[in-house]
């Protein structure tokens, strides 16, 4: 199933006019796929963009265009917004999702989009978006890589404080300075460090984020413990090794979204909380059964018994043979 992401007010009326059809029936579907700056700016029917690798948005000059066929697309750019007063229902799944307060989304190239036909629009916000190689020759090209909320789902949304909602509009005010002002070499640096500082205040928010919902985000870490002790206990459910991804689609997240909540929580990702459980599966049967190292592995989804070696000697410092001596020792 395909990931459908979050999604910007704007993009709606994106949809519309690249559909150019406005007696389509509601019960069609289609994908578009919008790979340029320029495309991005003839669909919403704005001015030729300043750049031709970066714009950015203001969601007050677009025109009230309301698509008339439920669609997927695909933007092969970046694209970050901050939304107020918006009107948006989104779905992915069985589930659907309303908002209507700020919140800031993000999007990276590649990931497809699923939209609500009858969803308006957001009136107060901008909406920036740079295409791959605006950045390639900077830092930030390798380090975007490692910010996961450009991976989570359209119900993890940021919702912005007050406070964070001023600074977020503060940078945008000087990334807007930067796109309208004559272009020269200093502009794509001055801009790709607004972007930068941008991503960073985002990481900042949604750290908050994390603990000002604590009360919300305990009994899922307690859900995610209960689901992977199931993994082990129901074999009708087990085939392989446990995957972040099992847990999260469990739990009506995503794999990132999950492994930063327990890394908030608990100060370890869903990865070694997973690899926790399967040493002390380990131990518990090294210990309790006369199983071999192999039987063992194969038992807990490995599909080599020199796995199973490589991880318990990484996280015991000894190997499944010397923990298995050791038990047998302190029984005499």
């Amino acid at each position: 199933m395909p990931c459908l992401q979050k999604v910007h007010g704007i993009l709606l009326k994106l949809v519309y006019h690249l559909t150019g059809n406005k007696s389509m029936s509601t019960e069609e579907s289609i994908l578009i796929r919008v790979n340029s700056i320029a495309d991005y700016h003839e669909a919403l029917q704005l001015p030729k963009p300043q750049h031709p690798l970066f714009s950015i948005t203001d969601f007050s000059e677009n025109k009230h265009i309301h698509p008339a066929v439920e669609t997927t697309f695909q933007l092969n750019l970046y694209c970050i917004s901050i939304k107020e007063d918006a009107q948006c229902v989104l779905g992915y799944g069985p589930h659907q999702y309303d908002f209507r307060e700020g919140l800031m989304t993000f999007f990276k190239p590649g990931q497809t989009i699923s939209v609500d036909p009858d969803t308006a629009h957001a009136e107060v916000g901008y909406s920036l978006v740079f295409h791959p190689d605006f950045i390639r020759t900077y830092d930030l090209a390798n380090k975007i890589g490692s910010y996961s909320f450009f991976d989570y789902e359209v119900n993890e949304a940021l919702f912005l404080s007050d406070r964070e909602k001023e600074q977020i509009r503060n940078i945008g005010k000087g990334l807007l300075s930067e796109y309208k002002s004559a272009i020269d070499n200093y502009s794509q640096d001055a801009i790709v460090s607004f972007i930068d500082l941008l991503l960073v205040y985002s990481q900042r928010f949604y750290n908050r984020q994390f603990i000002t919902r604590k009360v919300h985000n305990v009994p899922l870490v307690s859900r995610f413990e209960q689901l992977l002790d199931q993994y082990f206990n129901d074999g009708t459910e087990r085939s392989g090794l446990p995957q972040v991804g099992y847990f999260a689609d469990r739990l009506n997240m995503s794999k990132n979204y999950l492994s930063d909540l327990l890394r908030s929580q608990t100060g370890e990702s869903a990865q070694n909380h997973i690899q926790h459980k399967l040493i002390e599966k380990a131990k518990d049967l090294l210990s309790r059964s006369e199983l071999s190292v192999a039987e063992i592995a194969y038992q807990l989804g490995f599909e080599q018994p020199q796995s199973l070696n490589r991880l318990f000697k990484k996280k015991t410092e000894i190997s499944p043979l010397e923990f298995r001596r050791k038990m047998s020792f302190n029984k005499l």
